[in-house]
């Protein structure tokens, strides 16, 4: 079962354009809520499963009475919500495209409806597009223009909207941005915890190092791929360009100065650099001219202020500090959301 929030009034945990996954087994993928609404999703799901009809479901909690008769959640807004059912005899659509959209290099939107007038075009009718392709799924012939230009028109906003396309047919415009990527450049023993905290973000991360051995260590298992390369040849053995985020760690001064000088001539919008200021300096200096904007771009040292003095803590900042640089980054034209 897809459920996606099309609409919220208030304070709410999650804003429109939000999806979850409910299994057949009544287990979740993601949060709409923070877990208070999900429990009762669950058991809607299986109404809409057995009716293979999507539904909506709206969640008023700004009531007082709700503490007595309701599910006391206490946040004093609204939040609607679209169930979808999905199944192997549908190839799991719409999930199927808009998750092939999430994976891919560019940034997609979506058409979904939530409620409809017009014959023929049933709430939870969707249009997915990724670049100049576009799938449909029980959209008639005569709306898919309009749904494209909806869902073109989200990609390029970076914003869900709620759109009353005509009297009693609302349609939810919504962008599919790509997951990010991160390229940790070092395999060290802190590196475990920075790759296991952006994989439970859901992230894509890459581990590399000149150094084999090291990246045969067990806690990197949740690395999507891990690869030996030679620094002074990271350019041609990896697309730098196909990451939002790299993080220099080696903690071999010759080898981060060597990656520092190809990532200069990129436009990531985040490079990050462990060690202390002086460290920093010092490789900018060394680098010269060659450094070209990195100095202006180069975190270093990497990650949020948080006072962290472990390398868990370490891992939780860097993975803060890029959350909050892509967030800032996602309205604007990099390459990827484009």
């Amino acid at each position: 079962m897809l459920v996606t929030v099309y609409s919220t009034q208030g304070s709410t945990y999650s804003k429109a354009g939000a999806r979850m996954l409910i299994t057949a087994g009544g287990e979740n993928h993601g949060l709409i809520s923070g877990g208070c609404l999900e429990s009762d999703l669950a058991l809607r799901a299986e109404a809409v499963r057995s009716s293979g009809t999507a539904a909506v479901v709206s969640y008023d909690l700004r009531d007082e009475a709700d503490e007595l008769f309701g599910l006391a959640v206490g946040c004093k807004g609204v939040i609607e919500v679209l169930l979808q059912p999905v199944s192997d005899s549908g190839a799991y659509e719409p999930l199927a495209s808009i998750a092939a959209t999430l994976m891919g290099d560019e940034a997609g939107g979506l058409a979904v409806v939530v409620s409809s007038s017009e014959p023929g075009l049933a709430i939870g009718a969707t249009l997915v597009i990724a670049g100049d392709a576009v799938r449909s799924f029980g959209v008639p012939e005569s709306w898919r223009t309009r749904l494209r230009a909806g869902a073109q028109e989200a990609t390029r906003r970076r914003n869900a909207s709620l759109v009353n396309e005509i009297k009693g047919t609302t349609l939810l415009y919504a962008p599919l941005l790509p997951i990010p990527r991160v390229l940790v450049l070092g395999a060290g023993l802190d590196a475990v915890p920075l790759v296991n905290v952006l994989a439970e973000l859901g992230w894509r991360v890459t581990v590399a190092d000149h150094r084999p051995s090291y990246l045969e260590r067990q806690g990197l298992a949740r690395a999507e791929r891990k690869q030996v390369v030679k620094p002074a040849a990271l350019g041609q053995e990896l697309a730098l360009g196909d990451f939002d985020a790299i993080v220099v760690m080696s903690h071999h001064l010759p080898t981060d100065r060597t990656y520092l000088s190809q990532l200069a001539a990129t436009d990531l919008p985040y490079v990050g650099l462990l060690g202390p200021p002086a460290r920093k300096q010092r490789l900018l200096e060394e680098l010269g001219p060659a450094a070209g904007s990195l100095p202006e771009r180069l975190r270093g040292p990497v990650g949020l202020d948080i006072s962290a003095d472990s390398a868990e803590s370490i891992a939780l900042s860097i993975a803060a500090e890029i959350q909050l640089v892509l967030a800032r980054d996602a309205g604007s034209d990099s390459r990827r959301r484009a």
